[in-house]
């Protein structure tokens, strides 16, 4: 059967990755190793965004490294998001505790803190769309997805029930979401 791989790259490195030796991972390879031998893996589609270098420049550039080998992939496409650094002013769940440094915490308690918040935007969208389209287009028989985010359901639903092809869910976790599980036609787990 003519497939195509998925990956979601942040939900992959940061599941089954980023504490480990397989940071600077074969993705073909894992794909050859995780699906069965009858399918013909047409293409593989990785979903990333840049990292920023205003939080860690290592992390930029080991990043930018693993996309450079990623690129020399027969048959493997990169798709980029955007990676967004922001400063915001977030409400405080609790107080902080205040060390002895001073004795009187200040009043009044401070309900608000000013925050990086740092956030990937556009790759899952990018990968659900891409999915769907596929499907629409006839690309591919079956399709598998490496993610365990559960904002790509409904992409996978429509594929599924709607589009009526199978999907594999290769499963970075060793409990893949309820809802990603039920909906896929098969789930594997990606074992070390």
């Amino acid at each position: 059967m003519k497939t195509i791989v998925y990956v979601d790259g942040f939900n992959l490195y940061h599941r089954a990755l980023k504490k480990t030796k397989y940071k600077w991972l074969d993705i073909q390879a894992l794909c050859r190793a995780a699906l069965p031998a009858n399918l013909n893996i047409a293409g593989i589609n990785y979903y990333t965004a840049r990292v920023s270098g205003k939080i860690s420049t290592d992390a930029a550039k080991d990043q930018n490294t693993y996309l450079k080998a990623l690129a020399t992939t027969p048959n493997l496409k990169i798709h980029y998001g955007n990676f967004q650094v922001t400063e915001k002013r977030m409400y405080l769940c609790q107080p902080p505790d205040f060390q002895p440094a001073c004795t009187i915490a200040p009043h009044p308690t401070p309900r608000f803190a000013k925050v990086v918040k740092i956030e990937e935007k556009g790759s899952d969208v990018n990968l659900g769309v891409h999915l769907v389209r596929d499907a629409c287009l006839g690309a591919f028989q079956h399709a598998a997805v490496i993610t365990n985010d559960t904002d790509l359901l409904e992409p996978i639903r429509i594929v599924v029930q709607e589009a009526r092809l199978p999907v594999t869910l290769l499963s970075p976790v060793n409990k893949p979401a309820g809802s990603l599980q039920s909906m896929a036609s098969y789930v594997r787990r990606i074992e070390r």
